[in-house]
């Protein structure tokens, strides 16, 4: 695998946990939130800037409905990232308090709230149109054909608990 696909595939990753531990917030504290939002921050344009190319082949080829869709969800997910992004700056009581921010703190907390219930939707739709990749990268870890089937079954499972989390969050 090239080195490049890992980095990605790294960054994907750590979102991923990220997200999950995020949305932790009554166990991690305001402090390991903040942290750990800012490092999210930072792996969003690391996620960007290394894929770099989906923004050079935005405006060529045609746009079936299923690439209409995947665009417009990633731009949906994009704005509710800076939605959090700008809100947790602006709510930051260690990480950006040099900034000074007295104004907008109840608009923030609203943004911020609406904005992070809707980008872990958005995400796992994001992820789940990725899933064949994740398959093929389960395929690479293991290629043998006598696990297809528990591959199978082990990726069914995993998929069921993430989405069944990602609604229990949501509607919590």
């Amino acid at each position: 695998m090239k080195p490049t696909m890992i980095c990605k595939i790294s960054i994907d990753f750590l979102m991923t946990i990220s997200v999950f531990v995020l949305m932790g917030f009554h166990i991690t504290g305001n402090l390991a939130h903040e942290w750990i939002g800012t490092g999210m921050f930072l792996l969003f344009i690391l996620h960007h800037v290394l894929n770099w190319r989906w923004y050079r082949s935005l405006f060529s080829g045609s746009y079936a409905p299923l690439r209409v869709l995947r665009t417009i969800l990633n731009v949906l997910l994009s704005i509710a990232m800076v939605g959090l992004m700008v809100s947790g700056v602006m709510l930051s009581s260690y990480v950006f308090s040099f900034l000074d921010i007295h104004g907008g703190l109840s608009f923030a907390r609203r943004l911020h709230l609406v904005s992070s219930y809707w980008m872990f939707v958005l995400i796992s739709m994001h992820l789940g149109f990725h899933w064949n990749m994740f398959l093929g990268l389960g395929r690479k870890i293991l290629p043998l054909k006598a696990h297809d089937r528990i591959r199978s079954i082990v990726s069914r499972v995993v998929a069921t608990c993430i989405a069944s989390y990602s609604a229990y969050a949501f509607f919590s």
